[in-house]
């Protein structure tokens, strides 16, 4: 298979950034493809918690259409998801084990599947919980693309059955991720939406900072957190965050910190899109501490992976300017060498081409039951 590719994606949501962290991941994936010369279309469920918050309702970069119906949604599209190179859905799709078993029996030429929360959803199929993706549903993916690498893929195999596990990690448009040359409004921030489980360490490597240094300026943006959260007073709150404004965000930080989910924690080697957008904006990043990290961004080099409190009290009140900026530096070389949208369609790509069009051959397990 060679020249442009016909993908066709179904993703949690492409128009909207609010309360999820996917569709900032799709955007600079399919831009990506776009810059590369490939085609996509991607198909989203029209829920009324995004379409209330839609920031992006007419990407240049590819075709997106809304739907209400999965019936609806497979008669509209069935030719082109036949047709086309390959189709990826994606993780936590509405309807997700219904919406699979109907597009796998569409036989589809190649058929992935891009997991964005892969420590999530092993967690959550080891409880039994299929919300969006059955077990028995992942021998049926060609390839289920990982936002986890490392160990994690072998697992995925070996335990849980896929045929075959390929890391793509999220990854940042550089031309929209960059410094913008604004002074400094706050020492120290956070963006991200509300989790029971980042707050303890938001609690620990921010608020508590924030205690102890009432002399500086911190800010945590981001939906859906508790009214009964005990901010202190130099702790500036930001309900919500457009992926637009991200840029200046970043830029007005002395320093940025990157929180990471407890799954993902206990799974090693999943990258926030955060931790890019940051780096690309030229921030120096204080982050958590969690296993591959360290083969992303070099600590005390790229990155300041705190321990607590205390190590993040003297970054903010030790390291020069010019240590800030060497950080900065050297983490925004890295997300331009690896992590950016097109680098990410590339590997995508390759990894697409690679793969036999089992649509075609029918060599592909079946599902054993279509949903209705």
């Amino acid at each position: 298979m060679t020249g442009p590719l016909d993908i066709v994606i179904l993703g949690l949501s492409l128009s909207s950034s609010w309360g999820n962290g996917h569709a900032t991941t799709y955007r600079a994936l399919i831009g990506g493809l776009h810059a590369e010369g490939h085609r996509v279309l991607f198909l989203e469920r029209d829920v009324p918690w995004y379409a209330a918050h839609r920031d992006l309702p007419d990407p240049g970069f590819c075709q997106l259409v809304h739907y209400s119906d999965i019936d609806e949604m497979i008669e509209n599209h069935a030719d082109r998801i036949k047709a086309a190179d390959a189709v990826i859905i994606g993780s936590y799709v509405p309807s997700g084990v219904t919406v699979i078993d109907r597009i796998a029996a569409l036989k589809p030429r190649r058929l992935c599947f891009y997991d964005i929360d892969t420590p999530v959803t092993l967690a959550k199929l080891d409880r039994g919980d299929e919300e969006y993706l059955a077990r028995r549903q992942l021998a049926t993916f060609d390839a289920c693309f990982s936002f986890s690498g490392g160990e994690v893929l072998a697992r995925l195999e070996r335990r849980y059955g896929a045929r075959k596990a390929i890391a793509l990690y999220c990854s940042v448009d550089a031309s929209r991720y960059q410094a913008t040359g604004e002074p400094f409004r706050w020492d120290f921030g956070y963006l991200g939406t509300y989790s029971s489980d980042r707050q303890p360490t938001l609690e620990r490597l921010l608020v508590e900072p924030a205690r102890q240094l009432p002399h500086l300026s911190f800010v945590v943006a981001g939906p859906q957190y508790p009214g009964d959260i005990d901010w202190p007073a130099n702790v500036e709150r930001i309900e919500h965050l457009p992926p637009a404004d991200h840029p200046s965000f970043y830029s007005r930080q002395r320093f940025t910190l990157n929180v990471t989910r407890s799954d993902m924690i206990a799974a090693g080697w999943s990258p926030s899109v955060r931790l890019f957008e940051a780096a690309a904006c030229g921030t120096p990043i204080i982050s958590d501490d969690w296993r591959g990290l360290e083969e992303l961004f070099a600590d005390g080099q790229a990155i300041i992976i705190a321990k607590g409190s205390d190590h993040v009290i003297d970054a903010l009140t030790k390291i020069s300017p010019e240590g800030r900026r060497a950080l900065a530096s050297a983490a925004r070389a890295t997300v331009l060498e690896r992590h950016t949208g097109e680098v990410r369609a590339r590997e995508l790509a390759a990894a697409l081409r690679e793969l036999p069009e089992d649509g075609v051959n029918d060599s592909r397990p079946q599902p054993q039951s279509i949903s209705a």
